[in-house]
């Protein structure tokens, strides 16, 4: 009985080895589920199926300066603590799901209304549906058909899709946004490849800073704004930080090394 016992805790171990290494290739998300995230610091203890944040259809609407600077949303899923009273009061999601705020001359649904009844179950669905069979008002496939292809993440170029057009970008929301005038915009430039061979990386502030402006990025994710004070590795950028706070979960992903790494040799 206790050879038995030996044997299945060492199998256990084994598993939990196994499990836990970290080089192993991970499943790939589908288009439209990529950059998708699930927000759960209060649903289920309320009862509710937790939110699920589809970021394909925010981003085409906003920019992500707009959300995670104006409004306030942290980098990381659950970081930002949201609670149903903040988004009734008109912060965070309720900022723009108010019942007012127009997009395609519609109002926006709101969130987190202020009394419930059997009947609104269905109005909770539209954001607390994770793990159920919820159709969305925008169908992910219909809505970016004639968006320019791109290999990884959602298959979507976003970049071009919104120099072509397709999609136009909010950044302001009276009330909550500051008009302030525009920064001049820095001139491309480049960073050289640590490994020989690779080629150099173009870094274009002007294709950042239409998303993301300024402030999104410094200085708490690159201190300064002087080239090369911020020293970081590739290591560093596929655990999240850096570049990697955004595209390791929402731009495309570090798997599309061409569109970062283009100088030629």
């Amino acid at each position: 009985m206790k050879r038995i016992f030996v044997v299945i805790f060492g199998l256990l171990i084994f598993a939990g080895l196994a499990l836990g290494q970290t080089g192993v290739k991970k499943k790939r998300a589908l288009p439209h589920e990529y950059g998708k995230v699930i927000i759960n610091n209060y649903s289920e203890k309320a009862g509710l199926a937790p939110v699920e944040f589809s970021h394909w259809l925010h981003r085409s609407i906003y920019t992500c300066r707009l959300c995670h600077v104006d409004i306030a949303f942290g980098m990381k899923a659950g970081s930002t603590n949201i609670k149903a009273a903040d988004n009734k009061k008109g912060f965070y999601c309720g900022t723009c799901h108010n019942g007012k705020t127009l997009y395609n001359d519609k109002p926006i649904f709101q969130s987190c209304l202020p009394h419930y009844t059997q009947d609104d179950s269905r109005q909770c669905e539209r954001c607390h549906s994770a793990g159920r069979k919820v159709v969305g008002e925008f169908d992910f496939y219909t809505f970016t058909k004639r968006f320019s292809k791109e290999r990884f993440g959602n298959g979507v170029d976003w970049e071009k899709a919104e120099a072509d057009g397709f999609i136009k970008l909010t950044d302001f929301i009276e009330g909550v946004s500051v008009k302030r005038k525009a920064m001049a915009v820095q001139k491309d430039f480049t960073l050289n490849a640590k490994v020989a061979g690779m080629a150099d990386i173009i870094f274009s502030h002007t294709k950042h800073t239409v998303w993301v402006g300024c402030e999104l990025c410094h200085p708490e994710l690159f201190v300064g704004i002087k080239k090369g004070l911020t020293k970081y590795t590739m290591a560093d950028i596929y655990e999240g930080k850096f570049c990697g706070a955004c595209h390791v979960k929402v731009a495309f992903p570090l798997l599309d090394c061409q569109r970062c790494h283009e100088k030629a040799v």
